[in-house]
């Protein structure tokens, strides 16, 4: 239900020309600790509802971003839930190495014991 324009509303009367004059903004009013706690910076974020997630770089196949992208909305979402997926069961089972440690491993396997 909307209000007739034409009627003046008793509870939040129109203000004059010096009280708009002499407003002042509502951080200025407020007491420190509350407008520290409620300041926010641009392109500041509030507290996290969940945990955050990381940025990375990944680079797979063209066929494999394209099936996924196909799939529709959420794509990203169910690409992640397979690499978790993956890593739950997947990776148990085998030993991980670096980059480092496959050379290591490679240099150890090529040297040569004393006869």
């Amino acid at each position: 239900m909307t209000k007739n324009a034409s009627r003046p509303d008793p509870d939040n009367p129109e203000w004059t020309a010096e009280e708009v004059h002499n407003a002042r903004p509502l951080m200025d009013v407020l007491p420190e600790e509350t407008a520290a706690a409620v300041r926010r910076y641009r392109g500041q974020r509030g507290p996290q509802k969940r945990p955050t997630k990381e940025l990375v770089s990944l680079r797979i196949d063209r066929d494999v971003a394209a099936a996924y992208r196909a799939s529709g909305s959420g794509w990203q979402k169910r690409a992640n839930d397979a690499l978790r997926a993956y890593a739950k069961t997947g990776l148990t089972n085998e030993r991980v190495v670096s980059r480092r440690g496959k050379k290591a491993a490679a240099a150890g396997k090529r040297r040569r014991t004393a006869p």
